[in-house]
């Protein structure tokens, strides 16, 4: 039988990963939410880090920081991409990203930013994500954007790109 100490010996000296969840909002046009963090450098999605210390699931952290940021309480659709993200610098990330469907003209003028993270939103078409998400980010938006085109099943992804 393994004793508490020994049980969480040894799972302080498992790997770790980190692990973040987002949602692709789009308009009727197609064009996607995104949005300028004041943290760094570039744009990103609704999303943010999963609180799985607290219980906190992939789907349920994804619709919480949507909340925290962009002051949108929605249901949140399929699971369209899962990337494995390797880092520098940093442990892996394990970033899940959710149907978070097309936001009508009212919610997009009910639109509230959390000022301590965020700068601005922005809708940016298809043909011009890369410019603002570059690496696998925009490679992850892209195919979640495929799976939604064509009704494939969700898109396992190492780095942006499609694992065949």
């Amino acid at each position: 039988m393994t004793t508490t100490p020994d049980f969480a010996t040894y799972i302080a000296g498992l790997p770790r990963v980190l692990a973040g969840a987002a949602a692709l909002f789009r308009d009727a046009a197609g064009r996607v939410l995104l949005v300028e963090p004041n943290y760094r450098e570039g744009w990103a999605l609704p999303g943010g880090t999963i609180e799985s210390d607290d219980g906190e699931t992939p789907r349920q952290g994804a619709r919480r920081e949507t909340a925290e940021e962009i002051g949108l309480d929605r249901r949140l659709g399929r699971l369209l991409a899962v990337d494995w993200v390797h880092g520098t610098g940093r442990p892996p990330l394990v970033a899940y990203l959710y149907d978070g469907g097309v936001l009508t003209e009212d919610e997009l003028k009910s639109i509230r930013l959390q000022e301590e993270e965020l700068l601005s939103w922005r809708l940016v078409p298809r043909e011009e994500l890369t410019e603002y998400l570059p690496g696998a980010l925009g490679r992850r938006v892209l195919a979640g954007l495929d799976v939604l085109a064509d009704g494939s099943g969700t898109a396992e992804l190492e780095n942006g790109h499609r694992v065949r």
